[in-house]
């Protein structure tokens, strides 16, 4: 099958298109970094230069390379913005699929987050609604992700993956990362927030599963959604910092996401079942 990765050299992007080579698939890996075109190479994949925000550049890349499968895992993660980071998921989104269906891809598989959802009590599934009443900054995420879902949803044939947050090698919690620093310098409260969590190995493990996988959204996270007073206190430890202040409260949202769906329906199992495990590898 051929594939043409976007964000082929991101934190998942690295993984996913060696796997994807590996399961003997033909892919092109879109990087808007000419200095990132070895990196894809290595991996055996064909290096495409385009930039998501240039619209002439992206039907260019889909138009020449007619790949079959175009799998979206763009982000802007760098400046630690959420209003850039929401500017790639509504422009570079909608130009990833106007160039596609121009030139008749039928199938997409597209990063989201499983902390999207609206507040409640438990784990939230795919049925539950996204968190369309949000206030600002939360507000301006929930409409990168909403405006991301609903145009993937224009392909033929689409799966959204609603990741949990990302930990393991090249992310925020890696050993070096910026949320370890921050852990480091007890900037971090443990509160009674639950989040749910995803090695990146498993990330880029699902995006290449779900070429199988039908049409809709699935939260891909591990199976242990945990709050901050438990999962903060270990991830400290497991990175040699100074154990965190703990205290009460919550914000918006965090309640965590059930992976029922990806397990059950669609027999996806995690490489690391959960945070607990997979702390002690970084």
């Amino acid at each position: 099958m051929k594939i043409l990765v976007a964000g082929a050299t991101g934190v998942i992007g690295r993984s996913l298109i060696a796997q994807l080579v590996q399961a003997e698939h033909e892919v092109i890996g879109m990087t808007h970094h000419r200095s990132n075109t070895k990196l894809i190479e290595e991996r055996r994949a064909t290096a495409w230069v385009a930039d998501a925000f240039d619209r002439e550049a992206i039907f260019s890349a889909i138009h020449q390379t007619r790949p079959e499968v175009v799998i979206h895992q763009l982000t802007s993660l760098r400046e630690q913005s959420s209003a850039e980071n929401a500017k790639i998921r509504i422009e570079g989104t909608r130009n990833l699929v106007d160039a596609s269906r121009s030139a008749g891809v039928r199938r997409m598989i597209a990063q989201s987050i499983s902390w999207a959802y609206e507040p409640g009590q438990a784990p939230a599934t795919e049925d539950v609604p996204l968190d369309v009443d949000a206030s600002q900054p939360r507000r301006t995420t929930i409409g990168g992700i909403m405006a991301l879902e609903r145009a993937v949803a224009e392909i033929p044939e689409w799966i959204i993956l609603r990741y949990g947050t990302l930990y393991g090698p090249g992310t925020w919690y890696d050993r070096d990362g910026t949320i370890a620093e921050r852990v480091r310098r007890k900037e971090m409260i443990a509160t009674e927030g639950v989040s749910s969590f995803l090695h990146v190995e498993d990330a880029a493990r699902a995006a290449l599963l779900a070429l199988e996988w039908p049409s809709g959204p699935v939260n891909i996270v591990d199976d242990e959604p945990a709050s901050g007073s438990l999962w903060l206190p270990a991830y400290a430890s497991a990175i040699g910092a100074p154990s965190p202040t703990i205290q009460a409260g919550s914000n918006r949202g965090e309640r965590g996401a059930s992976n029922e769906k990806a397990r059950i329906q669609y027999g996806w199992t995690p490489l690391y079942p959960s945070w607990r495990d997979g702390f002690k590898t970084l």
